[in-house]
């Protein structure tokens, strides 16, 4: 690849990291190539298949933070696409539902479980944690999907990660209606 190419291509990037909510732009600039995170054509459905869990990042969870955060093979791993009730912010009070968050995670994945990490455009948070859509090995659930549809978690769609927006905004909805979890334990969900 020559220097010019290069420095376009470091420009792309630089101005795509910098423009929160473009995710759209790398495939509109023909010098771009594809950044080291799959993409939101490459998440797949969240339906366990006889195949298994998608292609992606494999590990072992270490560890368990609460609800929406969890160690794999070392790494810091938040959940994204959702949000559960904080058990953990400094100068924060556990709020309703946390702590239910929190065991449910530690039902769906208890450590040593073998997880598959997939990403979506953003590769860490401002915290520094990476930031991933995370299936079970084992029968391939999507754990992500999973908490908002038992109404552990919400959706909370933090752009460019929007791949499964409409899914969890759906799933959200049907565990409001149904008042599964937090929408019938804690007032306003």
């Amino acid at each position: 690849m020559g220097s010019g190419r290069q420095l376009t291509v470091r420009a792309v990037r630089t101005l795509l990291a910098a423009s929160v909510g473009v995710g759209f732009a790398c495939a509109a600039v023909a010098a771009c190539s594809p950044a080291p995170a799959a993409g939101p054509a490459s998440v797949p459905t969240p339906a366990a298949s006889s195949e298994g869990p998608p292609a992606g990042s494999p590990g072992r969870v270490t560890r368990l933070v609460d609800g929406d955060t969890l160690w794999v093979s070392g790494v810091k791993v938040r959940l994204i696409g959702m949000d559960t009730p904080e058990t953990h912010r400094p100068g924060t009070p556990v709020q309703c539902f946390g702590q239910a968050a929190s065991r449910r995670m530690a039902a769906l994945l208890p450590v040593g479980t073998r997880v598959r990490l997939v990403y979506d455009l953003g590769r860490l948070d401002r915290y520094g944690r990476t930031l991933a859509y995370v299936y079970r090995v084992a029968d391939g659930l999507f754990v992500n999907a999973q908490l908002v549809r038992e109404g552990y978690a919400k959706a909370l769609t933090i752009p460019p990660d929007t791949a499964h927006h409409s899914e969890f905004e759906a799933l959200e909805a049907q565990a409001r209606r149904a008042g599964l979890g937090r929408w019938s334990a804690c007032l306003g969900g």
